[in-house]
């Protein structure tokens, strides 16, 4: 039978599979955190349950997650109570670290780890072990469980936050890249989810429902956040796994990158010319490759994406350069946004294929579609300055008097 597999000749292709994940965002416009938003978006992800996919086992899921601003006083609280104190908003970072279950492998991780922090002229704070609860995940994806903890890390020196970001994000690739190396058998086991000042990502092989159970974090009334984004995974062109749920570090993405071969390609033969006035010649040195190995389709756009807009590209510029609209044949496109696009054709390919994408920065948040919109989403905006977004209407209830 497996023979007979492997050897098919028919017109099937696995790898041309397609479907939709479920993808959303929801943001006070005048930046009032609040933990209601955070319990709102949980509510969006939960409704978009049938966007998501599972195994054999109906709760072992593909993949959820949520990407929200720095609870800044719950993560304040919480440190304290595990020993250590946090400087003031915007001096610190905090990364999301997926660590092997493998105890003697998660020491060596975690020493590799804490050598490379000092090395990039950071001081370790400390780390907080997040709070989980597996009791109603499939064996499937409890098998693979990884350790999760949070890094809590401040520079030695001071320095403006958009440095730090920078900082953070070499520290981030460059730890990835050499922990991998040293040890290969971490390639699934280590990873960060997230790294920055102003964002966090909490995610797993889970289903929507499982994400508010599993990390109690996101239910206590002290994780506040002005902008959330959210994801549910429909695995199609990779099997499902821990560190490839979404969101990524700046975007929940809905459909397929038709093109991505050609796109990694041509990133990976552009590489070597890369050149950027914002990171040294040692530090684009750490960033490389910029596309990580044996990412999605997602991760991978997420992986320029990053790179663009800490580059200096605001995150609209970065998208319109990856995601252009038809521009060649609309005779009513204004001359300024033709030229534009025609400059940019020549530095990079578009990012082809059906897609409805969800992004921010922890400031600025949107969403944007394929140049056919292919990947629709609908978008409501409440008297109270509220912007839902989703890969479809009703995923939370919204008193139709209130919307604009």
């Amino acid at each position: 039978m497996a023979d007979s597999c492997e050897n098919n000749r028919s017109l099937y292709v696995p790898e041309l599979e397609k479907d939709s994940c479920g993808t959303g965002l929801i943001a006070n416009l005048n930046g009032i955190k609040s933990h209601k938003l955070i319990d709102n978006a949980l509510t969006m992800l939960h409704n978009m349950e049938h966007r998501g996919a599972c195994g054999c086992e109906a709760n072992t899921g593909d993949g959820a997650g949520i990407l929200t601003q720095i609870p800044h006083d719950f993560f304040a609280k919480k440190c304290r109570e595990a020993g250590f104190e946090l400087p003031e908003f915007g001096a610190y970072g905090v990364g999301m670290v997926f660590f092997p279950r493998d105890k003697n492998l998660m020491s060596q991780c975690r020493i590799t780890f804490n050598d490379y922090i000092d090395e990039q002229g950071f001081e370790l704070l400390g780390y907080r072990k997040v709070p989980t609860d597996n009791e109603g995940l499939g064996k499937g994806a409890v098998d693979v469980e990884p350790r999760i903890e949070q890094v809590f890390v401040k520079p030695k020196s001071d320095i403006k936050r958009m440095q730090l970001e920078r900082r953070l994000h070499v520290l981030r690739k460059f730890s990835i890249h050499n922990i991998h190396k040293i040890f290969p058998q971490t390639e699934d086991d280590f990873y960060l989810c997230s790294f920055s000042y102003k964002t966090i990502v909490y995610k797993g092989q889970l289903t929507t429902g499982q994400l508010r159970s599993y990390y109690p974090d996101l239910k206590s009334e002290d994780f506040k956040s002005a902008i959330a984004v959210i994801h549910s995974r429909f695995s199609t062109n990779t099997v499902p796994k821990w560190k490839l749920a979404q969101p990524f570090r700046y975007v929940a993405h809905n459909g397929e990158i038709n093109t991505i071969q050609g796109n990694m390609n041509s990133w990976k033969a552009k590489e070597f010319l890369l050149e950027s006035e914002y990171f040294n010649k040692i530090e684009q040195k750490k960033l490389k490759p910029i596309i990580g190995p044996n990412q999605s389709d997602s991760g991978a756009f997420d992986n320029v994406l990053e790179f663009l807009v800490l580059s200096g590209r605001s995150m609209p510029h970065a998208l319109m350069m990856m995601i252009p609209e038809a521009w060649e044949m609309d005779e009513d496109m204004a001359d300024y946004k033709r030229s534009f696009y025609e400059y940019h054709s020549n530095l990079m390919e578009p990012w082809d294929g059906p897609a409805s994408i969800c992004f921010t920065d922890g400031i600025l948040v949107g969403a944007t579609l394929d140049r056919n919109g292919l990947r629709p989403s609908r978008y409501l905006l409440t008297k109270d300055n509220t912007l839902i977004v989703a890969s479809e209407a009703g995923v939370l209830p919204i008193d139709p008097a209130t919307i604009l």
